[in-house]
């Protein structure tokens, strides 16, 4: 299986000629005459009519494309891959060998779908060998799936999901650290300490311990960056959900850990981090324009969660790319 197209004059084969801008194993079945340029089809791959392949991709042997199928650029696919009507598959996604999808919840023998659910990969998302991907789903861009997971929700952009079930198990060019010490110590007044990640901080709070139990405390505005309009919590989350994944224009927010913990990832566009919040002394300061998300809770994970504005549906940035490209001209 190569990488370079054959030169035109010494491929020989019917499929590949001097006109063609793509090559076609002469042992494949290419039914689509929708080929971007440079794409590569290998024995024994089968591409019907209505499938439209997009530039550069690498489809390896022993691949199925069905027709309502649409591959963006750059697109591999490896061995032993069937891809199924209702596929929507960006730029530069990877998908390894043996991997499943699927676009019927219900499948029966003879008994059709009138619509069929449309799965989309998001752009730079990989698809490990014999991952498993359930109908109508989501991967989000940059996303990895694990080799043999089973995904039955959608997958948060630049998240890691592995197992059966998949879970998220980390981020993409995520620098982990926990919250328990942050780089400066307690003192008088109140100690911060940056997190990497544009206008994110950690926050020590005031504790105060002595035989009756211990307490921690925090004024406004002296230890928060803002005077707090709202605040709600989170608790009874179950260890495979995912919470946030939205920005937000203006709002700013304030999270505590005040039972159990969480892993908290920040995001602004430019550099990811991941911050484990597990002490109930410390705060983290999300400053507007900052991509969270929550997950991985412990069984009794409470998040208490200050905001600067009262709800407002129209402050959320809830899709990922629109929120890289408002970054990106700030």
């Amino acid at each position: 299986m190569g990488d370079s197209l054959p030169a035109a004059g010494d491929c020989g084969y019917d499929r590949c000629s001097s006109m063609a801008d793509y090559f076609v194993h002469p042992q494949a079945l290419c039914e689509s005459a929708s080929i971007g340029a440079e794409t590569r089809v290998w024995a024994f791959a089968h591409i019907l009519p209505g499938a439209r392949i997009g530039a550069d991709c690498n489809i390896c042997d022993h691949v199925f494309i069905e027709n309502d199928v649409v591959l963006g650029d750059r697109v591999t696919v490896k061995s032993g891959v069937q891809l199924w009507d209702g596929l929507r598959v960006a730029d530069d996604v990877f998908i390894g060998p043996n991997a499943t999808f699927s676009n019927d919840k219900y499948p029966q023998s003879k008994k059709y779908q009138p619509q069929v659910l449309q799965t989309h990969i998001g752009r730079g998302a990989s698809i490990g060998s014999g991952a498993t991907i359930l109908p109508g789903l989501r991967v989000g861009a940059r996303a990895m799936v694990g080799a043999g997971a089973v995904v039955t929700h959608d997958v948060p952009a630049k998240a890691i999901v592995s197992g059966n079930p998949a879970r998220i198990v980390g981020y993409v060019d995520t620098a982990r650290r926990p919250a328990k010490t942050p780089t400066v110590q307690p003192q008088p007044e109140q100690p911060i300490a940056p997190t990497g990640v544009r206008g994110v901080t950690l926050h020590r709070m005031v504790l105060v311990e002595d035989l009756r139990g211990t307490l921690s405390a925090g004024e406004f505005p002296s230890h928060l960056p803002f005077v707090p309009k709202r605040y709600f919590m989170v608790y009874d989350v179950p260890t495979r959900e995912v919470r946030g994944e939205h920005a937000h224009h203006v709002c700013e927010q304030f999270l505590i850990a005040v039972h159990g913990a969480l892993s908290v990832s920040i995001d602004d566009g430019a550099t990811r981090a991941e911050i484990r919040l597990k002490d109930p002394t410390i705060g983290l300061y999300l400053a507007p324009m900052t991509w969270g998300t929550q997950y991985a809770f412990s069984a009794d994970g409470v998040l208490l969660v200050a905001a600067s504005h009262l709800y407002d549906a129209e402050d959320y940035i809830r899709d990922y790319d629109l929120f890289m490209s408002e970054a990106a001209r700030r």
